[in-house]
């Protein structure tokens, strides 16, 4: 455990500690911000389990903590490696640009890796808005995703929502598709995550590995407080399935998968409303419908919008 002091000609000095954070100080800063999967605590927890190698800084400035930031790093064995902080720093109260460029500036300087060391961020921050990365390169344009307000009222949510998704939900409400909540158990849900890796591979893509989520589902005294795992049958067949990753007062639409049957009954629309259903039952606030991507995906990216969540596109990846 490191403590490092960046010297500078600023009034305010931030004080950077590495590695050396409260979980229940980070747990409550993480909730009270419904902030995103990618900074929760055990998220991190769950990849160092399965050999990644994670850090995670407090930010203080005058002796009062004001940002966290989880960082994944990838080393290129001894030559150095690459902090990557996604959608942070937590920051636990409103900053001047001014004043976040020095807490960037000074997490660059201090941190702990030997050889060559870089570090890429991703704030929270919507295209448009200030932040202190401006004097920084942007090295990727930033992800769209679709985040889905959970406290209104039942009613209001499904008056939200489209037209159309709102009759396809109608449609699978009066059919014979049965919704089941899948078990917490690895070995319950690993089927999804088996068609989820076939998926991947069929569409060029990744994600995380099986693993992690066995590590994710035990992490929190109950496993209710880490996943919800929904499947639709049509009589004895499995015909589309969805799992969401809670943390906190939030909640992540991290992994789906549709039969041909499960498409053409418009399974994930009647799933998806469970979803919402169980999720606000447990006291989630805000779900992250995940990535869209009208050009390559207009049919996901419909699907999420006409929900009648908000569209957020970020800053970008700044290094």
């Amino acid at each position: 455990m490191r403590l490092y002091f960046i010297t500078s000609l600023y009034t305010m000095l931030p004080q950077i500690h590495w590695n050396n954070s409260d979980m229940s100080l980070w747990d409550s800063t993480h909730q009270g911000l419904n902030a995103a999967l990618q900074q929760d605590w055990a998220y991190g927890a769950s990849l160092q389990k399965i050999g990644v190698e994670v850090c995670r800084a407090r930010v203080e400035i005058n002796g009062e903590v004001v940002a966290l930031a989880q960082f994944i790093i990838r080393k290129w064995g001894d030559w150095g490696g690459i902090a990557l902080c996604s959608r942070g720093p937590l920051w636990l109260q409103p900053l001047p640009s001014e004043t976040q460029a020095k807490v960037y500036q000074a997490l660059k300087k201090s941190l702990p890796l030997r050889g060559l060391r870089f570090m890429t961020m991703t704030p929270e921050v919507a295209k448009g808005q200030s932040h202190g990365l401006s004097r920084w390169r942007r090295v990727m344009s930033g992800l769209s995703t679709v985040m889905l307000d959970l406290t209104p009222s039942l009613e209001n949510l499904r008056a939200q929502l489209d037209r159309r998704w709102r009759h396809r939900l109608v449609t699978g409400e009066s059919s014979d598709m049965k919704i089941h909540q899948v078990g917490t158990k690895h070995g319950q849900f690993r089927w999804l995550l088996d068609l989820d890796l076939q998926q991947q591979k069929e569409k060029n893509l990744q994600g995380l590995p099986s693993s992690f989520y066995e590590h994710y589902t035990q992490f929190r005294k109950t496993a209710s407080e880490s996943i919800l795992t929904l499947r639709a049958d049509l009589g004895k067949d499995r015909i589309a399935a969805m799992m969401f990753l809670i943390h906190g007062r939030a909640a992540t639409y991290q992994v789906g998968w549709t039969s041909d049957q499960g498409r053409d009954s418009h399974a994930h629309n009647l799933i998806l409303w469970k979803g919402i259903e169980e999720l606000q039952a447990r006291g989630v606030q805000m779900l992250d419908l995940g990535g869209v991507n009208t050009a390559r995906s207009a049919g996901i990216a419909r699907f999420k919008l006409s929900t009648g969540g908000q569209l957020l596109t970020l800053s970008g990846t700044y290094f």
